[in-house]
């Protein structure tokens, strides 16, 4: 086989799709999110504004996170030295796990290198602890659950997305003395669209199905102390297992998973992807747990109340407009595009000529034909920069000649 010609036509097939990923060199400065430094292709600095981060809160720069992870730095040097087996637990990573734990309601929690992995790893791992499980899964679930479901050796059943009709058809149809799960996420990142998590609950019940929840573009946006969507509608005790990131609105970096004891305990002894992977750094360890902690309190609301207003704002001066948006109510703001040559364009054009950063998402994170910009308002962008970026939106959508439309539902 020739294996460079066989590359070539891989990557040049992206290419004539339109939806080859470039990456986009920048700079974060310390305090001053989400303003960051673009390196153009001439190699000349640019100064920009982040519009697409899920850095949601900012506290990526919030200093008390950095000065929860300035002391544990100082206190233990840089890496962990092990897996959580072999020399890699430390006090903060147990603090993190009780942070983890009271955040969600439940005894206890389990943190991962990423929360893709933590999905993968415990999805993946779920035959071992019950023979027979059947998984039900969302059909707009994410990738790492996906890929963990696939992992799974066991019986798969895909339900329509957020269809609560065709799941209860799939579990009616199954033997009611299997082992059932039931996966699925509170908020879908690409349309910012909710899931009936009481609905599903219902029928977990119904049927004695476990329930698994991402939560991972909700932990730390929603609910009294960020808990998410279930916290925000009394729906924790009927969760069995939560997944969650530590690094999009607690700012840092890693993924977990909160359970019972008994639950926890049997993935962390199964699971592969726990098991054999390096622990988290300590200092990241410090800085999540200081930012779940701050989230949880008083200022924490501050900062989602101000997200959910400029989100508003947003939304409202788009549509004013005309512009295409997806509005389910949630913290992100997606603008149908539609084609993905067109959405690189878009992109390529107000980071070159506006000063704003806005990555396109095209196939495969979202179906063909719904290649979209995808902006996620922080309570750290200001009005200013909010007006900057409806202009710079409108007068490009006009000049390249996009159709406006209401908002798509």
């Amino acid at each position: 086989m020739d294996y460079e010609s066989a590359l070539d036509l891989a990557i040049g097939k992206l290419h004539d799709e339109g939806r080859y990923r470039t990456f986009i060199d920048i700079e974060r400065r310390k305090g001053a999110f989400p303003h960051a430094v673009w390196t153009r292709p001439d190699g000349q600095e640019q100064e920009i504004t982040v519009w697409c981060g899920n850095d949601y809160l900012g506290m990526g720069q919030h200093p008390t996170v950095l000065a929860a992870m300035h002391e544990a730095l100082d206190a233990t040097g840089a890496g962990s030295g092990g897996t959580r087996n072999i020399s890699g637990t430390t006090i903060y990573h147990k603090r993190l796990e009780a942070e983890l734990a009271d955040l969600h309601q439940k005894q206890t929690a389990l943190v991962f290198s990423s929360a893709y992995i933590a999905n993968d790893a415990t999805l993946s791992t779920m035959r071992k602890l019950f023979p027979g499980l059947i998984i039900y899964s969302d059909e707009l679930n994410h990738a790492s659950m996906i890929e963990g479901i696939k992992r799974f050796d066991g019986a798969k059943r895909i339900f329509r997305h957020n269809d609560t009709d065709h799941l209860r058809e799939l579990l009616a149809a199954d033997d009611p003395q299997a082992p059932k799960l039931i996966a699925f996420e509170s908020i879908y990142s690409m349309d910012g669209d909710f899931g009936p998590i009481a609905a599903i609950c219902d029928l977990a019940d119904e049927f004695n199905a476990l329930t698994y929840l991402d939560e991972v573009h909700a932990v730390g946006m929603y609910g009294p102390r960020g808990g998410g969507v279930a916290e925000r509608d009394g729906l924790c005790d009927r969760i069995d297992i939560f997944n969650g990131t530590l690094g999009k609105a607690f700012g840092v970096f890693g993924g977990y998973i909160a359970a019972s004891d008994k639950m926890v305990d049997a993935i962390r002894s199964y699971a592969p992807g726990f098991i054999f992977t390096t622990s988290l750094p300590p200092a990241v360890a410090a800085g999540a747990a200081a930012s779940i902690k701050l989230l949880k309190s008083a200022e924490g609301q501050r900062l989602r109340d101000a997200q959910q207003l400029h989100a508003r704002i947003l939304k409202m001066r788009l549509k004013g407009l005309g512009m295409p948006i997806i509005d389910h109510g949630s913290h992100i703001v997606p603008v149908h595009v539609g084609n993905p040559v067109h959405c690189k364009l878009l992109s390529d054009m107000l980071l070159r000529d506006c000063g704003i950063y806005v990555q396109p998402i095209n196939f495969p994170t979202v179906p063909r034909g719904t290649e979209r910009l995808r902006l996620t308002p922080s309570p750290v962008h200001t009005t200013d920069q909010i007006d900057r970026l409806v202009q710079g939106l409108n007068a490009l959508w006009s000049q390249c000649e996009l159709n406006r439309s209401t908002s798509v539902a």
